[in-house]
This record gives C-alpha cells, structure tokens and sequence, in this order.
C-alpha cells in the first residue's frame, strides 16, 4: 500500500506541475513522519528506490521529523537512508541533539535560534525561515512583514545557508484562501533573492491536503505524510 500510495502522490505532483507549466523533477517530496516507526519510513524509502530505478532523474525523498525527540530516537535507523529535516518547532535546549540527526531546520523563525544554531553547527547547515503566511495564532513562524529580514540577517552568520522558506498554509476549506498564502510566501522568496540572499530559493509548502495548491504557486518542496501512510496512528 506504501509504494501504491507513493506513486499516488508523484502523480499528483507531476500534473499539478504540468499544469503550471513547471518540470515535475523540480519538485521534491518530503516524508512527514510524525509518529511513524522507522521501519514503515524505511519501508517507504525502499519503495521510492525502486520506482526511481527507472528514472535515474527524480529526486529521492527526504524526511521530515516535527519533533525532536522522535528525530533522536529514529536517527540511529534512518542514518544513512535519507536525508532528514526538522520541519517541527526547535528549543534552544534541544539545539544540539536536533545538529546530530538533522541535515536542515526548516522551522528557523527567530535570530536567537539562529545564532545559537551557527555557533554550535560544525556547518554548512542548511535552514528555511519559517513564515507564517495565514497569521492563525496557533501557527508557528514569524510574520510576513519580517521574514524578509529575518533571512537577511541569518544569511550573514557563518555556517548558515539559508535555502529559502516554509510555511504551513492556512487551515481554510476555501482553496482561495490557501493558495494566496502561498503566493505571499512565493513574493517574499523572490524578493529575499532580489535583495542579495541569492541561495534561498526554495518554497516548502504544500501538504497532502493541498500539495496541488502549492506547486501551482511554485513549490519547491512539498511534505505529505498521511498521503503515504495512512492516517496518522494516535
């Protein structure tokens, strides 16, 4: 049901893109594997394999962890497997155990944060400023109006590259409502690269709900979890 499901949703992309006038392979997926066991994302990252086999240009799948926690315990298994991303909210006392496991922080919403991650990253890490497109106070990221230079100021740290920009779109049954969430995010990453932060580039957006949505608007990267596993066990 994994690989069904997977090749599911790279169908779903790949029209999407058409659609857009866009390369579905400028598209990657993420695997958000919030309380999955290791061995079903292994399961999954096997299954993409194969099917890759036949098109030596797609692009593997990442993973995406929303806590750290889980990032710690399943790290050992996944090592080696994947790339993996924290694509959940980073304490600063988790700092270091989210730099053993994660290969980019895709959550960055304060300077802080920033800087306590480049002064203890061996480097280059790669991190995504988190916007919050829809301004739902239940929402991580910081406001629009400040991400541009937000991303300006953490591109000067060392050790950093900041490679774009995610948001989580708004929690809407209106699909018009979600989508210029993520046509501000899209304007804010093209302005953050006309200003000089010539790396950020890439828009994570987009879930299973409405992946469609947002490579309409240009993303880059889209995470999808219960598209490829099912509903999420409790």
């Amino acid at each position: 049901m994994i690989a069904e499901r997977l090749a599911r949703v790279r169908l779903r992309v790949a029209v999407a893109a058409q659609e857009a006038g866009r390369d579905p392979r400028d598209v990657r997926l993420l695997l958000a594997t919030k309380t999955q066991p290791a061995d079903l994302v292994r399961e999954a990252l096997a299954a993409d394999a194969r099917a890759r086999a036949d098109d030596p240009a797609a692009t593997a799948l990442l993973v995406g962890e929303n806590r750290v926690q889980e990032l710690v315990a399943k790290g050992p298994e996944l090592a080696g497997f994947a790339d993996v991303h924290l694509i959940g909210p980073l304490q600063s006392n988790k700092v270091n155990a989210a730099l053993r496991w994660a290969s980019c922080i895709e959550s960055l919403a304060s300077l802080d944060l920033a800087q306590r991650l480049s002064a203890r990253t061996t480097g280059p890490l790669d991190v995504y400023v988190q916007v919050n497109v829809s301004g739902e106070p239940t929402k991580h990221g910081v406001a629009p109006e400040q991400a541009v230079e937000l991303a300006t100021a953490v591109a000067a740290l060392p050790r950093l590259r900041v490679a774009g920009l995610m948001t989580v779109g708004a929690r809407s049954a209106d699909p018009a409502v979600v989508r210029s969430g993520y046509a501000l995010l899209r304007g804010l990453r093209d302005e953050l690269v006309a200003s000089g932060t010539r790396t950020a580039t890439e828009l994570s957006m987009g879930m299973s709900g409405d992946l469609e949505l947002a490579v309409a608007e240009g993303a880059t990267l889209v995470r999808v979890g219960s598209a490829v596993f099912g509903p999420r066990p409790t």
